[in-house]
């Protein structure tokens, strides 16, 4: 068992969050990983990060705070697998099509509902504009039998969670569904729907500008752009390949998280139209060195078979970068864009007196 697939089985048996220092404790005491290292604690925390680094939505593990990290529940797994699939579905055509605006969620015939639909089934439930704390929230929703959970604190599954939603949706760039401050938990208000809908299009456009830009460019152009992007994100010692001698890497560089965690990583870039296949992947990880993980950036998608042979779990890790994923990280670091905020006064909801 990898240290990875041991970490994930002690924190689905804790049903919690835990330290990875915790986590480390419990994988030795019950005798799933072994190793000679003399700091195995820092190597659980490498191969979990790097999980969620790697996999981001579809990543087993999620990050509760600094240095402490939870099982991805199977319904958050469903949710994020799904919203997956709508996006690689047309990477480069962004649709126009408005977002949904927020409804109250219906209680299901079972009684059941994820984590994030029971919060929001109690806030709505409350009046308007009004907030209260999750420890609050979980017991309300277990009162109501909304969720069952084997987990000794829902509380914290309920808190991450949100948090996670919360911070998904700002990177998707995406409506907020709540927010929350200090631990108290509010439903998000909304723009004034002419103007959220504006920015969104100008956005949508934006993003689908920098996308062709990179798609009709030279491939050195867009090795030059993967290079600079990598950069940006965090990654040190980035540096271009020899063309010709690098076996299907165009670059390499280490990706630093905390000033503690360093990952090598070789980068194989994709100008294509066309989706890329599981050949490729394989050929990427053929070509990865000593202690490498690969990733491959594409201004297109990838085929169902190499999304399937990057996600083996019996073979080095290969994350997946599509041409969607790209303009939405070219937009957020500014390149080739710049990112302009103008500011919008909101009436901040109201506490929960009894909180």
């Amino acid at each position: 068992m990898t240290a990875a697939d041991a970490a994930y089985k002690v924190l689905v048996e804790a049903g919690r969050p835990l330290h990875y220092k915790e986590i480390t404790d419990r994988i030795l005491t019950a005798g799933l990983w072994t190793t000679a290292g003399k700091t195995p604690w820092d190597t659980v925390a490498a191969r979990v990060t790097g999980d969620i680094r790697l996999h981001g939505m579809k990543s087993r593990f999620v990050k509760t705070e600094p240095g402490v990290f939870a099982a991805r529940t199977t319904g958050d797994l469903f949710a994020d697998m799904a919203s997956t699939t709508t996006a690689r579905s047309t990477p480069s055509k962004a649709s126009d099509t408005p977002s949904e605006p927020s409804r109250p969620v219906p209680k299901p015939s079972n009684g059941q509902m994820s984590f994030l639909d029971a919060a929001e089934h109690v806030l709505r439930g409350l009046k308007p504009g009004t907030r209260m704390h999750y420890r609050d929230i979980t017991n309300r929703a277990l009162e109501a039998e909304l969720i069952r959970t084997r987990g000794k604190t829902p509380d914290a599954t309920m808190a991450a969670q949100i948090g996670t939603d919360i911070r998904r949706r700002d990177e998707r760039e995406e409506p907020q569904r709540f927010v929350s401050r200090r631990g108290i938990i509010g439903l998000a208000e909304e723009l004034p729907v002419g103007i959220a809908e504006q920015i969104r299009k100008h956005n949508v456009k934006a993003r689908a500008k920098l996308l062709k830009r990179a798609r009709e460019g030279s491939f050195v152009h867009f090795e030059e752009l993967v290079e600079k992007l990598l950069v940006e994100m965090g990654f040190e010692d980035v540096e271009k390949t020899s063309s010709g001698r690098d076996g299907g890497i165009d670059v390499r560089g280490t990706l630093v998280v905390g000033d503690v965690v360093r990952m090598r990583m070789a980068v194989q870039a994709k100008r294509w139209k066309g989706n890329v296949t599981a050949p490729v992947v394989q050929q990427v990880r053929g070509s990865l060195g000593a202690h490498e993980q690969g990733l491959i950036i594409t201004t297109s998608d990838f085929s169902t078979g190499a999304r399937d042979e990057a996600e083996r779990r019996d073979a080095s890790p290969v994350a997946l970068m599509n041409g969607e994923q790209l303009s939405v990280l070219l937009a957020k670091y500014q390149i080739g864009a710049e990112r302009k905020d103008h500011a919008i006064t909101m009436v901040e909801p109201r506490e929960n007196p009894s909180s």
